[in-house]
């Protein structure tokens, strides 16, 4: 970005923000903010249903996350699920932009895509606000444990909204490694799945 412009522009890292996964860095004027990460999330009442493989009953199953960090290493979040089975445990980022739900009595291997064009993302370089969404979908696989035969597959949305840190002269902080004055993320996903 050319200094003096009103460009927007994103940078993928593998830190920063509230799960240390992708973050979104935003500027404007020269000014940037760190914003935030992916898991997976999706908007109540959007399913994905396709065929479903015989045995074990398949049913609607939802998943949420929220956070409140600003960490730049944290790499985990809360994850309550509820549906076919009822959950709270918490969601890891693995180092391959997969995550791991881990839950008492097993864990849940989640693999996850964004869907192209759906990133979207603003900073106010008077307010240092800024934001960022995205859509994609997920599949559950490797499950251990009580959930050694999951299987499943939905979509998800992601919305972080924040803050960014301030230089000593007022403006808005340009380091992509700072962290945000304040942040929430909510992570929504839905789909279908089956324990057995």
């Amino acid at each position: 970005m050319k200094p003096g412009t009103n460009e927007v522009r994103v940078r993928r890292l593998r830190l920063a923000g509230t799960r240390g996964t992708r973050a979104a860095v935003l500027g404007v004027a020269g000014t940037a903010a760190a914003a935030a990460i992916v898991g997976l999330a999706v908007p109540a009442g959007a399913v994905t249903v396709t065929a479903q493989p015989a045995g074990g009953r398949w049913g609607t199953e939802h998943f949420q996350m929220m956070n409140t960090t600003t960490s730049q290493t944290s790499n985990s979040s809360p994850v309550i699920a509820y549906g076919v089975f009822a959950a709270a445990g918490t969601d890891y980022q693995n180092a391959d932009g997969t995550d791991t739900f881990v839950f008492p009595g097993g864990t849940i291997h989640v693999i996850h895509t964004p869907t192209p064009g759906s990133e979207q993302q603003s900073f106010n370089a008077t307010t240092c606000m800024f934001s960022y969404s995205e859509k994609g979908t997920f599949k559950l696989a490797d499950g251990t444990g009580r959930y050694r035969h999951v299987a499943g597959h939905g979509s998800y949305a992601l919305s972080v909204i924040g803050i960014g840190a301030r230089l000593a002269n007022g403006t808005c902080n340009p380091s992509d490694t700072a962290p945000a004055v304040a942040q929430q993320q909510l992570i929504q996903a839905v789909g279908k799945a089956r324990l057995h």
